[in-house]
Formats: C-alpha cells, structure tokens, sequence
C-alpha cells in the first residue's frame, strides 16, 4: 500500500527464515542466550516468553506488534553486537543471491557500509512514505520497515 508502513510480522513458534534470525539477534541482543538459526522452535520462544514478561506484556511466546516495539533497539553509526547484527540480517535477507559473501556482512559493526546502506533503504521508502526521514538511524520506523519485509522483493 503506497504511503503507509507494512504491519510488524506475527511470529511465533513454528515459523522459520525472516524474520525470525532478526528476531533472534534483537533477543540475543536483550541478554538472552540463542543461537541464529531462524527456526523458532522452544527454545527462541521461552526467550520471547521471558523478554515479554520482562517488559509486563503478555507472556505467549508470540511476537505481536506490541513485542516488536518494546524489543527492538535504536542502532546507528559506530554502534556494535547483536542488534546491529539484526539490521544487517535484514539486508542479507534483501540481497536475495543466497550468498552471504554478497551483499552487506553481518559482523555486527555498524560502519559506513552498514550506513549507506541503511539510508538507501530509508531513501527508497520515503519516496512512497514522506515521514520517514533519511538520516541512517535505525528507529522504530525503520525497523518496522524491515522486519515486515518492505522493499524486499
């Protein structure tokens, strides 16, 4: 739909590939001990179980709109770890050649690749989505664009 934002996913135990390897990294990022393989099996939900408990959500396992934006974490230039690893994921996940040597690295540093990265992503949207402002910070907007996959197809 032109102009507006895609939904944040629905995800939950069962699902695998995107965005669930974003979902673990941002999980890893908030101290929890997992590893990325982009299958939610038990042990990414009791993860998920915990975190929501943590934030005074409902403890279901399932990562709803509300869960999304109490776990994502603002990253930008010069940032490192986990939740930059989850950015980066997310444009792996774009590059579509199924080749991790292609394409933005997931190793987590977000430098000038990461960055320009990200802003021609946030340029891309703001020609469809005028509030979206191109300044290579990855805030709740920007996340939501990448996790509910816009652009990537």
């Amino acid at each position: 739909m032109s102009g507006t934002l895609s939904p944040w996913p629905v995800v939950q135990i069962g699902h695998h590939g995107h965005p669930v390897e974003t979902l673990q990294f941002l999980l890893r990022a908030r101290g929890h001990q997992l590893t990325v393989d982009g299958v939610f099996g038990p042990l990414t939900a009791a993860a998920a179980k915990a975190f929501q408990t943590s934030k005074g959500l409902t403890s279901d396992g399932i990562i709803n709109p509300q869960t999304w934006i109490a776990l994502v974490i603002q990253v930008k230039r010069g940032d490192r770890g986990d939740a930059v690893r989850g950015v980066q994921q997310e444009f792996q996940f774009r590059n579509g050649s199924g080749d991790p040597n292609q394409g933005l690295q997931i190793d987590g540093a977000f430098g000038p690749q990461t960055d320009a990265t990200v802003r021609g992503f946030q340029h891309a949207l703001s020609l469809d989505i005028p509030a979206v402002v191109v300044d290579g910070i990855v805030g709740p907007i920007t996340w939501q664009a990448l996790v509910s996959g816009m652009l990537s197809g």
